[in-house]
């Protein structure tokens, strides 16, 4: 099976303008992305998908591939569904552009219950770390079935508990969800083709659209430092990991 890795990359965003092109220690937050996805076992083909020629000309600039799509696609899972229908592939992987620590072994944990025919849909998920990271709004939360499969995704703390959460005396009962989804390209263009839900924009969370659906998605536990870059702390956290790692503080 030919497996295509797509970055897709906004360069407008309300919280964090520009957010493809922010610096992390010397390179653009896209290059970081798109190197990740490169060192990727399974992933054939690696591009970025945007709409902006200052994306694409970032991506250019360190020998990325390019693909670019429509000012008018509203959603990531809807500009995937566009580059599958321009290049071929028979699963396509979305690794967001907004995941810089990701690595090319999460990438392929991530896509191997696809090629295995376990899931036409799949997803990772790791510990949630803090009761501030449960209480974030811009970390999404995941409960998962003991098959690994996905019960409901959220932007609020679930399950709804009776006592304050405490990490440092009970376990959460959900996961922090990792910004990757793996696809069957028939899955991928089956959830473009459907309507947007109440679920997904009550809580902004294009995967509650294919769960509606009744599409499965297979979340499976990673291990890797997962820190999804949403806001400006987000992305100095993440400048402190990667600078701390390249020059031995870490």
């Amino acid at each position: 099976m030919m497996v295509v890795a797509v970055i897709p990359a906004r360069y407008g965003s309300t919280r964090l303008p520009a957010k493809p092109l922010a610096d992390i220690c010397g390179k653009p937050m896209i290059q970081w992305v798109y190197e990740k996805a490169k060192q990727s076992k399974l992933c054939s083909r690696v591009c970025v998908a945007t709409d902006d020629e200052r994306v694409a000309m970032a991506v250019r600039s360190f020998g990325g591939e390019v693909v670019m799509t429509s000012t008018e696609i509203q959603s990531g899972t809807d500009r995937m569904a566009a580059v599958a229908k321009m290049i071929p592939g028979d699963v396509f992987v979305n690794v967001q552009g907004d995941e810089p620590l990701i690595d090319g072994s999460s990438i392929d944990f991530a896509i191997r219950p696809v090629l295995e025919g376990k899931f036409d849909l799949t997803s990772l998920r790791v510990p949630v770390k803090s009761v501030e990271d449960l209480k974030n709004r811009n970390v999404v939360k995941v409960i998962v079935d003991d098959s690994n499969r996905a019960l409901y995704f959220s932007r609020y703390p679930i399950p709804y508990s009776r006592v304050e959460p405490d990490a440092a005396k009970a376990p959460f009962l959900c996961s922090q969800h990792v910004g990757i989804y793996v696809y069957r390209r028939e899955t991928l263009l089956r959830m473009s083709a459907l309507p947007v839900t109440e679920l997904e924009r009550a809580e902004s969370l294009e995967q509650l659209r294919a769960m509606k659906a009744g599409i499965s998605i297979g979340v499976f536990e990673a291990d890797f430092d997962s820190v999804g870059v949403d806001t400006p702390e987000d992305l100095e956290k993440v400048r402190s990991l990667i600078g701390g790692k390249r020059y031995g503080k870490a």
